[in-house]
C-alpha cells in the first residue's frame, strides 16, 4: 500500500512536508504531539504541525532524516496501524534516506489487519515467506518471526490459496512432560500453544477462529500430533523449533504434501534441550542450505519490534554471550 504526499518544499532552514489526509497523520503526530517531541529530541529539529503540514526547522541532514522518518510513518499509519513510540524509534533508526519499508516490503492483508514489515530485515523475511515453499524463520524475541509466519498463512487461507492452516509447537519445554501436566489433552496443551492462538486473534475475528477450529480448517497442534500425517494443500508452522530434537524435525519437515508450504520459526540461542542435546533447528539449518525451495532469514536486534526495552535485553544477553565465549574458561572447557 503506497501513500500520497503531495508535495515536499525546502525553504532556508526549513523542510514542508505535506499529506494528504489528516486522520491518519494525526497518528503519526500521536497525542499532545508526543511523537514529533520524540523526532525533534533525537534528531535535534524543531517541528510545527499546521493542519496537514508539517515543518522542519534545523539542520538540512537532520531535516531530510526526520522528513524521511515521518513519511515511513505516514505509510505504515496509512497500512492499517497505530503508531507506538517504538515504531518512531525504529522510524528514526533507519536512516537518511532509506524507502520507506511499509511501501517496498509488500503486506499480508488478513481479515481484521493489514499487515507490514516494519523492518528492513522483516522485509526480507515477507518476500522469502511469499516466495519459498520452506522458510526458516531465526531471530530474537520480538523479532516478528512468528507473527508474520502466522500472518502469510491466514493471508494464503483467506484468499483460498490453501485449504488448511496448521500451527504446532514442541509441548515438552524447560523439563515438562505433558503427562505429569494437570487437565485432559487440550488443558495440557493449550498453555503452550497460547502464543499461536493470540496471533490468530489478531488476524481474524473470533467467531471465525471458533469456527474455523472446529471445522478443521485452522489446527493448533503440539508437534507429537504431527507423526505420521501427510499435510497437504496446507500452510504449516513449527514454532520454538529451537526446542526439538534432530528426529523430531526431520519428522515434521517430511510431512510436507502436495501443495503445502512450511514456516519453521525459533531462536537458536533459547533452547530448553537437556544440556548437550543438539537442537533440529540448527541442524535442519546446516543440512538444508542451498537446497532448492528453502530459504533461511535470521532477524537480528534490530528487527526487534516490541517495547525498545526488548532491543537493549537482547542486545546486553549477546554482549554478554560474546563474554563467555571469549573467556579463558570457556576456550579450555571447548578444548
Amino acid at each position: 500500500m503506497t501513500f500520497k504526499s503531495k508535495r515536499q518544499i525546502h525553504s532556508g532552514q526549513a523542510t514542508q512536508v505535506e499529506f494528504d489526509d489528516n486522520s491518519v497523520l494525526a497518528r503519526v503526530v500521536g497525542p499532545h504531539n508526543l511523537h514529533l517531541s520524540e523526532i525533534e529530541r533525537r534528531l535535534e529539529i524543531s517541528i510545527t504541525h499546521r493542519g496537514n503540514r508539517l515543518v522542519l526547522q534545523g539542520p538540512s541532514t537532520s531535516r531530510a532524516h526526520g522528513a524521511q522518518a515521518l513519511r515511513d510513518l505516514y505509510a505504515y499509519a496509512l497500512a492499517g496501524h497505530d503508531i507506538s513510540s517504538s515504531d518512531v524509534e525504529r522510524a528514526i533508526n533507519l536512516g537518511l534516506g532509506s524507502e520507506s519499508v511499509a511501501a517496498k516490503s509488500g503486506v499480508f492483508a488478513t481479515p481484521k489487519r493489514v499487515i507490514s514489515a516494519r523492518t528492513p530485515g522483516q522485509a526480507r523475511y515477507m518476500e522469502a515467506l511469499t516466495h519459498h515453499d520452506l522458510v526458516f524463520g531465526l531471530g530474537p524475541a520480538g523479532s516478528g518471526k512468528t507473527y508474520l509466519a502466522v500472518a502469510a498463512g491466514v493471508a494464503l487461507l483467506s484468499r483460498g490459496a490453501v485449504d488448511r492452516l496448521i500451527l504446532s509447537r514442541p509441548a515438552v519445554e524447560a523439563g515438562e512432560r505433558l503427562g505429569f501436566l494437570p487437565g485432559d489433552m487440550k488443558e495440557k496443551v493449550d498453555p503452550y500453544l497460547r502464543p499461536l492462538y493470540d496471533a490468530l486473534h489478531d488476524m481474524l475475528p473470533g467467531d471465525q477462529i471458533e469456527r474455523r477450529l472446529d471445522e478443521g480448517v485452522i489446527e493448533v497442534a503440539p508437534l507429537a500430533f504431527m507423526r505420521g500425517r501427510t499435510l497437504s494443500h496446507c500452510y504449516v508452522i513449527l514454532d520454538e523449533a529451537q526446542n526439538t530434537t534432530p528426529q523430531q524435525m526431520k519428522m515434521f519437515l517430511t510431512r510436507l504434501g502436495e501443495g503445502s508450504r512450511m514456516a519453521v520459526t525459533g531462536d537458536p540461542t533459547q533452547t530448553d534441550l537437556s544440556p548437550g542435546q543438539m537442537s533440529g533447528l540448527a541442524e535442519a539449518r546446516d543440512v538444508l542450505a542451498g537446497v532448492e525451495g528453502v530459504s533461511t532469514v535470521e532477524l537480528q536486534e534490530e528487527d526487534v519490534v516490541r517495547h525498545p526495552m526488548v532491543r537493549r535485553i537482547v542486545r546486553a544477553y549477546a554482549a554478554h554471550d560474546r563474554l563467555k565465549a571469549a573467556s579463558p574458561g570457556a576456550r579450555r572447557q571447548s578444548g
